[in-house]
């Protein structure tokens, strides 16, 4: 198999999967992608049915030629190592993808544990990289917990972490800053967008970025965004082992890396039909179909504080791969919601099936009952739930009236100390706790 080269969304030369991964992003302020993308069909997966097993041979094209190829089957074992399981609600029409099972109890764990058991061995290698290396992530919510549980206390390795002050919920603040070690927290006075203007302005300040070896762990570097396109492989060849026919996904999206990496595993021969994604009251990529204009904006503040996203990074990738705006549509597309129509979909999903979502998957599920009969019934659909319902206990609770007991691991996060410092949205001043 010919070694797999990964070149920027802006052109440029072509780099090795470990040269895309400890750079996060290409010097030309691009986002990696593969030279190719493989094709795959179901029957290639024949006997494979575990997480671990779908993803080491759904990423081996990607990692071919490189020094992980020989250890992909042990990262995706070690990082993939919680259930992912595909719920059906309503027979032969609805299931929900559960992707809360990991030890910050948001899908978000998929992509930070493969990512820090890829970077723990590069940089063990020797040839990529020269420890210490500072791994920086801006977050909106979620993002931010998983990296911290990564990559904490892993050798030759710290963490910073940037989320805006108050606009997280209580609990998913508490995952940023308990941790302590080798992980800095940093509230920033501002919002999300002004996070990752920091950690991009970060990485372009050469003397900044090479005096602290900075890399990235948002969905903007390739080795996080990858493994993400296992669970929809998972989920989509479950469906089809069982009915013969494709499943149609429902994606809450911010950032646009979870909606972007199903597209990737659609284009990669996975049975997946639709693909609609849910935003909330940031509509830049809702208005983009609409329109045909890019037009980023200041994030608002919502319910759904994890897509409360205004200037979505994998929009580059996705512009890039479908060339103009008609293959764009052909690929995706986009319901916004309100904050009360989230409220309603909490107590509406909670009075049809007895069970408590977040607000990001009450958004997936709204757009689902909102999209036309003849779609709903003609398809199988999967909404992706993203985070456990306990991260949102503050919102989730009073709606319900009942309290949400939060999983084991959670709990343990939760009984940590909270430590953590306030910076400005100024680059200096994170340079300082630098």
């Amino acid at each position: 198999m010919p070694a797999m080269q990964y070149f920027s969304t802006r052109g440029g030369e072509t780099v090795s999967i470990e040269q895309a991964i400890m750079s996060g992003t290409a010097p030309d302020g691009g986002l990696y992608v593969p030279t190719q993308l493989p094709v795959l069909q179901p029957a290639d997966f024949a006997g494979r049915e575990t997480l671990p097993e779908i993803a080491e041979q759904l990423l081996t094209p990607f990692f071919a030629g490189s020094s992980l190829a020989g250890r992909l089957g042990e990262i995706c074992r070690q990082a993939l190592d919680f259930p992912v399981p595909l719920r059906e609600l309503e027979s032969g029409h609805l299931s929900v993808l559960e992707l809360f099972h990991g030890p910050t109890a948001a899908f978000k764990d998929v992509g930070a544990r493969f990512l820090a058991a890829c970077m723990e061995r590069i940089i063990s290698d020797g040839r990529f990289a020269t420890p210490p290396v500072t791994i920086m992530v801006a977050t909106s919510g979620d993002t931010g917990g998983a990296v911290a549980s990564a990559w904490h206390r892993r050798p030759g390795m710290r963490v910073v972490v940037l989320f805006p002050l108050g606009r997280v919920s209580p609990r998913q603040q508490h995952q940023l800053t308990c941790w302590g070690d080798n992980v800095i927290s940093l509230a920033v006075r501002g919002e999300f967008d002004d996070c990752q203007r920091l950690v991009k302005e970060a990485f372009a300040d050469r003397e900044l970025a090479g005096k602290n070896r900075l890399c990235s762990a948002n969905s903007i570097n390739v080795g996080r965004l990858l493994p993400q396109a296992a669970y929809y492989a998972k989920a989509s060849l479950e469906h089809w082992r069982k009915t013969g026919q494709s499943l149609s996904f429902v994606i809450p999206t911010g950032n646009l890396g979870n909606g972007f990496a199903c597209v990737w595993a659609r284009r990669l021969g996975l049975p997946i039909d639709r693909i609609v994604l849910a935003t909330n009251a940031n509509t830049p990529i809702e208005d983009y179909l609409a329109t045909g204009q890019w037009l980023p904006r200041p994030s608002i503040a919502t319910l759904a504080s994890a897509m409360d996203v205004g200037n979505p990074s994998n929009m580059e990738r996705l512009r890039q791969l479908c060339g103009d705006i008609t293959s764009l549509r052909e690929e995706v597309s986009a319901m916004a919601v309100s904050d009360a129509e989230i409220r309603s979909s909490l107590r509406d999903e909670f009075g049809r099936h007895g069970l408590a979502w977040c607000p990001h998957t009450a958004t997936g599920l709204h757009v689902y009952r909102h999209l036309a009969e003849a779609e709903r019934r003609q398809r199988h659909w999967a909404v992706v739930a993203t985070a456990h319902a306990a991260k949102f206990d503050t919102i989730v609770e009073p709606l319900l009236g009942c309290d949400i007991a939060p999983p084991a691991e959670l709990a343990a996060l939760l009984a940590l100390p909270s430590r953590f410092a306030t910076i400005d949205a100024k680059l200096a001043d994170l340079a300082s706790q630098l």
